[in-house]
């Protein structure tokens, strides 16, 4: 089964003749839980982080970094110094705020690395974490110019969710999603389908096994 975006449950469902909406759903997310290699490293260098909304339209009068039906989530990508993208990570954050976002920054990325972020203040404070910070401000500026890559990246995933799943994801599972886009990413380079599909296997032996009310949860 080849598809360009990838696959959602019911195509799933329909090419391989399941009698269950449910069983193709669960396989699907155990794959996708597959996709995080236990103990990856984290991104180092130079590296381009923001925030990127997800989902349904924005709410009338709520601009920016304020949203009531889509899911924030915290973006970062490596940039050499020839320009060229590298890895990304992408996580659920449950705020624009420090709480979250810098969390999002250690678990992500070495420590030493130079982390590049427009001037909101909830990047503030993370040379005292043990990263360099570079902060870009153009106050006449297209915001999306300021940090490129980024924006690039959280617009090939805003892209491929409308793909795969017409752009509807529940902020309860959407990290399985952003589990799949980022393996997807990192690996779009890769010219051989057998050997994802064996790294997918090598990281299905390393975690636990996921029943379906585990999965429902996602605990």
């Amino acid at each position: 089964m080849v598809q360009k975006y990838g696959a959602n449950a019911l195509n799933l469902q329909r090419i391989l003749g399941l009698g269950s909406y449910r069983t193709a759903w669960a396989l699907l997310h155990k794959l996708r839980r597959a996709m995080v290699r236990p103990g990856r490293d984290r991104l180092q260098g130079r590296v381009e982080v923001d925030e990127a909304y997800v989902g349904g339209a924005s709410l009338e009068g709520n601009p920016g970094r304020s949203s009531e039906r889509k899911v924030l989530v915290a973006v970062a990508v490596e940039v050499d110094e020839h320009g060229k993208v590298g890895r990304i990570r992408l996580k659920k954050v449950g705020s624009a705020g420090a709480e979250h976002l810098v969390p999002f920054i250690e678990e992500a990325i070495e420590q030493g690395s130079t982390i590049v972020t427009d001037g909101w203040s909830s990047y503030r404070g993370l040379s005292a974490k043990g990263y360099r910070h570079e902060v870009i401000v153009g106050k006449d500026t297209d915001p999306n110019a300021l940090l490129p890559h980024v924006h690039t990246a959280a617009s090939l995933l805003k892209r491929w969710l409308m793909g795969t799943l017409q752009g509807s994801c529940s902020s309860t599972h959407i990290e399985y999603y952003l589990d799949e886009y980022t393996f997807r990413y990192n690996r779009r380079k890769s010219k051989s389908r057998g050997l994802l599909f064996m790294r997918v296997l090598e990281n299905a032996v390393k975690i636990e096994p996921v029943p379906y009310e585990k999965l429902v949860s996602h605990k």
